[in-house]
């Protein structure tokens, strides 16, 4: 953090003050001809005033401080990452697609399996080819995630907890803060079906089970 010292407009350098009158002795040394009464001048001094605030009687207002968040140790638990991380908005488009993929397919889950939904969309993003190259584009794939219809979503209540977790989940996939313990995981369903997929089976978290 770089400290900026500024000069108010009240702040000046204290005057040199000068004696309004000479004892007799000092007085007799100095020529008749030159010999005059020394008054101390004012002296005038200008409001520093900033230039786009001259002639308003408002005060100047000041600059808003700009609040910088301190970086996340990867060593934290999730819990607390998820407390640190916790927002209504998730800062970028991609980083909001990501958060609802989270929130719609695992809101109630518990953190270890929010954060394996957003390592499978993270995955199938980062695929090479097999996917679609963003969160929102995963999200939006035909026919891959059943509550988005024709690319929309419903609303969501950005004041819930359920969502700022999310917000905090995807935030902690995109920026790889914990490892999530279904790998490179590319599928999942939920416990309560039988899909019968020919894949390889990576594990289960929450209610469901995931594959790639």
């Amino acid at each position: 953090m770089v400290a900026a010292a500024a000069l108010s407009a009240g702040s000046v350098a204290p005057a040199q003050v000068l004696p309004s009158t000479l004892s007799a002795k000092a007085a007799s040394a100095i020529p008749s001809e030159i010999r005059e009464p020394l008054v101390a001048t004012p002296l005038a001094i200008e409001p520093l005033v900033p230039a786009e605030r001259a002639g308003s009687e408002e005060p100047a207002t000041a600059e808003p401080s700009i609040t910088i968040e301190a970086p996340i140790a990867r060593s934290a638990s999730l819990s607390a990452t998820v407390a640190n991380l916790r927002r209504t908005d998730a800062g970028s488009r991609e980083l909001e697609c990501l958060a609802v993929g989270i929130y719609f397919e695992s809101k109630s889950e518990p953190l270890a399996g929010q954060l394996a939904v957003g390592h499978v969309i993270a995955n199938r993003a980062n695929s090479r080819g097999r996917f679609p190259s963003t969160y929102c584009g995963v999200l939006t794939q035909r026919g891959q995630f059943s509550f988005v219809r024709g690319g929309r979503w419903p609303g969501v209540s950005k004041s819930s907890l359920q969502w700022k977790n999310a917000v905090a989940v995807a935030r902690i996939v995109d920026a790889d803060l914990h490892d999530s313990s279904v790998g490179k995981a590319l599928f999942f369903h939920a416990r309560r079906v039988s899909p019968g997929w020919r894949l390889t089976r990576v594990g289960s978290v929450g209610n469901h089970v995931f594959y790639r």
